[in-house]
């Protein structure tokens, strides 16, 4: 996500380097770059130009001291107006009512709202600890009354059955009544779409959250259409008196244009950006970090989160264990590495994370994809245990049959078992607790603002990382 501002805002911030002082010419000059890299990410237009003139205002008035240059003063006031711009908070679900809170959720046909609501969900019971039932209102799809019924059972949500011959308004009020009945403390409804607006679905919506008075009325919209989200969000809002927006498909927007003009336009807040197919790649939208990836610093406080909820804590303490006692690293913990590090909702939504990403050469970030994640897993699940255990063993004939059992060639073996030599001789080093002075060894190869990302010309360890923190290449 963001990657056109990432580049375009990267390409502004280069050209002050050297510069003096702000002056209004330059000041000019990079404001024309940061309105052009606005509008080519389908930045609304009354968005671009209030954004360019509050940071036209702060330039020309900033007290640039000596030890600050002209690029480290606009990246801050870029900085805070872009977090400005999107809500400066976090805001979270209002759920402080007598049980069941209701959440409605609204949108358009195609936007995500039954996917959502499972991940809603799931990210209710798994956080907070919310005991959450889900029921369809779309009585004109009978197909979505079955994958919400589907949906909910992957994320253990209780399903109240609806059938297309019911009213909407009767299904929501019965699912409101079992809620009740059964002591659950979120009731989510995820109500019919059509391909545009129209009078009918904005009448049919307008009676359930008048009849219902929902804790939460959220507008669920594709991300990737741009402005144009922020344009039906307020069509939502001034018929539906929005609490928020949920942007879906945030992983394929390479622009970002709805995230920084829903908040502007509409005046309610993005609570939750959806980031993937799985059921567990929706996250609460931070205006803060965001802000930090759209200029290329990373967003640490968001990875950190995520390893804390998604690592398996147990698997990482045994291995340490194992690596402490001098015990060899062998192709079984590459293999859970591995597979640890697909938990993570994509390669390239991990890597965004990481600070200064954006220096790392586009032929360097190409390497790390999650289909190469997924044949290095099966070429590891192709071995016999006796093979995993003692890689020394596998020669010409051995790898070719691995090859062959995992649809991939022999080359592509060798070049495992390169990486994971390389990986095994890292992990010989942390024997007997020796961490700290490995880490110091490697301090002096990592350059400046990579953050963890090293080696020999500045790009990822061929190797990888240490478990819990690293991938392979």
């Amino acid at each position: 996500m963001f990657d056109t501002l990432q580049d375009r805002f990267g390409d502004v911030l280069k050209g002050l380097r050297g510069q003096a002082r702000l002056t209004d010419d330059n000041i000019k000059d990079t404001l024309r770059e940061v309105r052009m890299a606005l509008l080519e990410a389908d930045v609304a237009l009354p968005v671009v130009r209030g954004f360019v003139e509050r940071v036209r205002e702060r330039a020309l008035g900033a007290d640039v001291t000596r030890s600050l240059t002209p690029g480290q003063v606009l990246i801050k006031i870029v900085n805070d107006e872009l977090t400005s711009l999107m809500g400066e908070a976090n805001v979270g679900l209002e759920l402080n009512t007598q049980p069941p809170a209701v959440i409605l959720m609204a949108g358009l046909q195609g936007s995500g709202k039954t996917t959502t609501s499972a991940k809603l969900a799931r990210f209710l019971k798994e956080r907070h600890g919310k005991k959450v039932m889900v029921v369809s209102c779309d009585v004109y799809r009978p197909a979505a009354i079955e994958q919400l019924r589907t949906v909910a059972g992957e994320v253990g949500a209780n399903f109240f059955p609806s059938t297309p011959e019911q009213k909407p308004l009767d299904i929501a009020r019965e699912a409101v009544a079992a809620a009740r009945k059964q002591f659950q403390d979120v009731l989510i409804i995820d109500t019919a779409g059509r391909l545009a607006i129209d009078a009918d679905m904005m009448a049919e919506i307008q009676a359930l959250h008048g009849a219902l008075s929902p804790a939460e009325t959220l507008f669920v919209v594709d991300s990737m259409t741009g402005q144009d989200a922020a344009k039906t969000a307020k069509a939502f809002h001034d018929a539906l008196s929005l609490t928020g927006v949920i942007l879906t498909k945030a992983d394929g927007d390479a622009r970002g244009g709805a995230a920084l003009s829903i908040r502007e336009v509409t005046g309610k807040p993005i609570k939750f950006l959806g980031v993937g197919e799985k059921t567990t790649a929706l996250e609460p939208f931070h205006p803060d970090r965001i802000a930090s990836r759209i200029l290329g610093m990373g967003d640490v406080v968001s990875l950190v989160e995520e390893v804390q909820q998604k690592v398996d804590q147990k698997q990482a303490e045994k291995l340490a264990r194992k690596i402490k006692k001098g015990k060899g690293f062998d192709l079984a913990d590459f293999r859970d590495q591995l597979k640890q590090m697909s938990q993570f909702g994509g390669m390239a939504g991990l890597m965004e994370k990481l600070p200064g990403m954006g220096q790392v050469p586009d032929h360097v970030k190409s390497q790390v994809n999650d289909k190469e994640v997924v044949k290095l897993i099966a070429i590891v699940d192709s071995m016999t245990p006796m093979e995993r255990q003692h890689p020394q063993i596998i020669k010409g004939s051995r790898r070719k049959r691995i090859a062959m059992g995992s649809g991939t060639q022999v080359q592509d073996v060798n070049k495992l078992l390169k990486q994971f030599t390389q990986m095994q001789k890292m992990m010989k080093k942390m024997k007997g607790g020796n961490m700290a002075k490995m880490m110091r060894q490697m301090q002096g190869r990592l350059p400046p603002g990579m953050g963890g990302l090293g080696g020999p010309g500045g790009g990822i360890p061929p190797g990888g990382f240490p478990p819990g923190g690293g991938f392979p290449m």
